[in-house]
Parts: structure tokens; C-alpha cells; sequence
């Protein structure tokens, strides 16, 4: 998830174009089944700015599947700065209904 700080930088393209087909090609050998992008476009009221600018999900079967992708992690995250200088807020959530 990266906040939604109007002075930082994002690239969308490069984020879309990019960073996902790598993290898509390093991650689904090892159980990512699917991954959704939502660009946030306001608050609750008309005028409010979202929360967050952009919010990744990563779908995995599991909480071990999940865990297989450490050994890759700090090459996902050297990407980052080529796209934002937001820092990013991880979440780990389960689906609880859907």
C-alpha cells in the first residue's frame, strides 16, 4: 500500500509496465496465484483525497506459499525506487469472506 503524499513521485506506467510482469515472473514459481492493483481516487467525501495512492494485493493459497517468496524480497524491493519514493505499508491479511 503507498500512502497518498501529493509531494512524492509515482510511476504508474513504470509500475504496471515494469514492476508487476517481474514480480509476476519471480513470484509465480513459487504459489502467487494472482495480483489486483487498485488506484485510489478519492476519500469518503467528494473532495477528500484517498488514503492511499495505490494498494497491491498478492494472492496466495496460503500463509507457507506466502512465506516462500522471502529469498526474493529485498530484489522486489531495490525496484521500488525506480517507480515511487513513497514508502510502501505491508499488510499480511487473510480473506475471511468473499
Amino acid at each position: 500500500m503507498y500512502p497518498n503524499d501529493p509531494d512524492k513521485k509515482f510511476d504508474m506506467d513504470y509500475y504496471l509496465n515494469k514492476h508487476m510482469p517481474m514480480l509476476h515472473e519471480t513470484l509465480n514459481p513459487v504459489g502467487l496465484i494472482k495480483t489486483e492493483v487498485d488506484k485510489g481516487l478519492r476519500g469518503q467525501g467528494e473532495n477528500t483525497p484517498p488514503a492511499y495512492r495505490v494498494i497491491c494485493h498478492l494472492y496466495f493459497n496460503s500463509m507457507e506459499d506466502f512465506q516462500k517468496i522471502e529469498p526474493y524480497a529485498a530484489e522486489l524491493f531495490a525496484d521500488v525506487p525506480k517507480y515511487t519514493d513513497i514508502v510502501p505499508v505491508v499488510q499480511i491479511s487473510e480473506i475471511v469472506q468473499g
